[in-house]
């Protein structure tokens, strides 16, 4: 594996660092800041609020990318989060917690940049393979970001954002020294107009063959909100969890999911055909929704864990199928789009989730699970009628 390419899997892998360690804590940090006597709301605002910026800004990012390289896109986010994240940690008010959250928001668009990179240095055959490792940095992320979450706020709530700046620094130092430029820039000058998010989602939408994907994407991204809104709650509303068994379950499921994503969707992609990869994969998924959702004990939660990750060995055969919908050209706003997209999906996500479990927590927790398998089942529909148009040069 070249360096430029473990360079990028560590910018994805600290994306899901920074988005996993505040979940075991954001119950007790929203807490700490502020009086309200129910903060389930609030948790679905902030996570909102996260992907609210990465919609206007991961069809900014991946358009620039095109424009002037994804080098220096890259280089800018990494430093951008890094101090966001030392201002989090010393935030004493609600409304800067907030801000704080809409940088990091701004900053992880840089998914678009880094999706494009690899893009741009991986061979058509091998886009599923590598869009596998995409994913199987973001199940680390999200092994390491809880555990560190959990661990370190044990001890100081605020602790997990030094870590995330320390990490990001890290990155920046590394991709700076050793990272080389993947494509040459355009030449034609970039405008305000061109980075209009809902310009981008309209280039999108006139080519037919990208329709599908664009709703398929949409309401993964939605019904994918449902673990980053509830999990934690669930955990303590169903089986009295704390903050470190909290951070574990999360950890174990980024473990699986690494370890499902490094290995398992190049070979279930050749084995089944890419459509159908991604159909075992979210059978896989509904079965453990249905059985956390009747569960009365929290090891059943555990067992279930290698099951959720299996729901994911269909996403990187997604991703290889819409790239090959446009050309090499438009990889950066492709991405950008899809980014864009499940940020949208992203932003409703947390609220309908959030809504949801509050309304049915106190008569039967477990009822939003079977919630988000309805949600999960409108893809079907979809899936089954993909087609993929190779696109003119």
């Amino acid at each position: 594996m070249n360096k430029a390419l473990i360079v990028i899997l560590a910018t994805v892998l600290l994306d899901a660092v920074g988005i996993g360690l505040i979940f075991p804590i954001l119950p007790q940090l929203l807490r700490d800041v502020t009086d309200l006597p129910e903060i389930t709301p609030l948790i679905g605002i902030m996570i909102s609020l996260y992907a609210l910026m990465q919609f206007f800004f991961s069809p900014v990012l991946g358009a620039l990318s095109d424009r002037f390289g994804r080098r220096p896109v890259l280089l800018i986010s990494l430093a951008g989060a890094a101090l966001d994240y030392v201002v989090m940690a010393f935030t004493p008010e609600l409304w800067m917690l907030l801000v704080g959250r809409a940088v990091a928001g701004i900053t992880s668009a840089n998914m678009a940049v880094a999706t494009a990179y690899i893009t741009d240095i991986t061979a058509e055959d091998k886009r599923a393979e590598r869009c596998g490792y995409i994913h199987a940095m973001f199940g680390i992320g999200f092994l390491i970001g809880p555990i560190l979450g959990g661990v370190l706020g044990e001890y100081w709530v605020r602790a997990p954002f030094l870590a995330a700046a320390f990490l990001n620094l890290t990155n920046f130092g590394f991709a700076y020294f050793v990272l080389p430029e993947s494509r040459v820039g355009e030449k034609t000058p970039i405008t305000f107009k061109a980075l209009n998010p809902f310009r981008l989602l309209k280039w999108s939408l006139g080519i037919k063959a990208l329709a599908p994907f664009l709703i398929i994407f949409f309401i993964l991204g939605f019904m994918g909100e449902i673990y980053g809104t509830v999990w934690v709650l669930y955990g303590e509303d169903a089986f009295n969890w704390s903050p470190f068994v909290i951070g574990m379950s999360l950890g174990a499921f980024g473990l699986f999911h690494a370890l499902v994503q490094g290995f398992l969707p190049g070979p279930a992609a050749r084995y089944f055909g890419e459509r159908n990869a991604f159909l075992v994969g979210m059978a896989a998924e509904l079965f453990a929704m249905v059985i956390i959702a009747f569960t009365t004990d929290g090891w059943v939660v555990f067992l279930l864990l290698p099951v959720f990750s299996l729901g994911g060995i269909g996403g990187p055969a997604l991703h290889s199928m819409v790239t090959r919908s446009v050309t090499k050209d438009q990889q950066g706003r492709l991405q950008g789009v899809l980014t864009s997209l499940t940020s949208v999906a992203s932003i409703f996500g947390p609220l309908f989730f959030a809504g949801a479990y509050f309304a049915t927590k106190t008569d039967w927790p477990g009822a939003i699970w079977l919630i988000g398998a309805a949600c999960y089942l409108l893809v079907v529909p979809f899936i089954l009628g993909l087609k993929v148009e190779k696109p003119a040069e």
